[in-house]
């Protein structure tokens, strides 16, 4: 592996994605190493089907090989593993709507039986008792931001690029999510 040198500040994570930019495969495989345990979890946790969470895999570390000069790191606030996650979050999104895409039910199936998201479920496994019914009064704008930001620990920022809103609108949802949260538990 090339030697780069790491910046203050700058975690290993991002020193692998900077190398991976100039074509190093072996910090790709140690990136890889490092990330895919907790990245494959956290897909887990969103999607039960395990060759989706595998596809997205795939197309997650593949974006990443080809996207990895577009990396603007700590530089705005970002960080590596908050850049891998949102790539895999929209690549799971995208597998999500092509499978809803290429297998819809019929009407009168669709009418009869509404079942929960795949992120509803997670969130109920996650969190339970007060603070999950509380969390599933939310409205669903609100609900994602919570998850994002409290659940999965990303920053504004990074939540604003996973969500495709501003930040402002993700401060301002955080903000009212929590003093509803606030009230429902009082």
């Amino acid at each position: 592996m090339r030697s780069v040198r790491k910046a203050p500040g700058e975690s290993d994570e991002e020193r692998l994605v900077r190398l991976v930019a100039r074509g190093d495969r072996a910090a790709f495989d140690e990136l890889y190493w490092r990330t895919a345990p907790w990245l494959a979890v956290r897909l887990r946790r969103r999607c039960a089907d395990e060759q989706i969470v595998a596809e997205v895999m795939q197309e997650t570390y593949l974006a990443v090989w080809r996207a990895a000069g577009a990396f603007a790191g700590a530089a705005v606030g970002g960080s590596a593993v908050g850049w891998l996650w949102t790539i895999a979050a929209r690549r799971l999104v995208d597998a999500f709507r092509r499978r809803a895409h290429h297998a819809e039910p019929p009407p009168a199936a669709a009418a009869q039986c509404v079942a929960p998201a795949a992120e509803e479920e997670a969130l109920a496994a996650t969190v339970g008792g007060d603070v999950g019914d509380a969390l599933q009064r939310l409205a669903p704008e609100l609900r994602e931001v919570l998850q994002a930001m409290v659940l999965d620990g990303l920053s504004v920022r990074e939540t604003a690029v996973l969500l495709g809103v501003p930040e402002g609108t993700v401060k301002t949802r955080a903000r009212r999510a929590r003093t509803e949260m606030r009230r429902e538990l009082a």
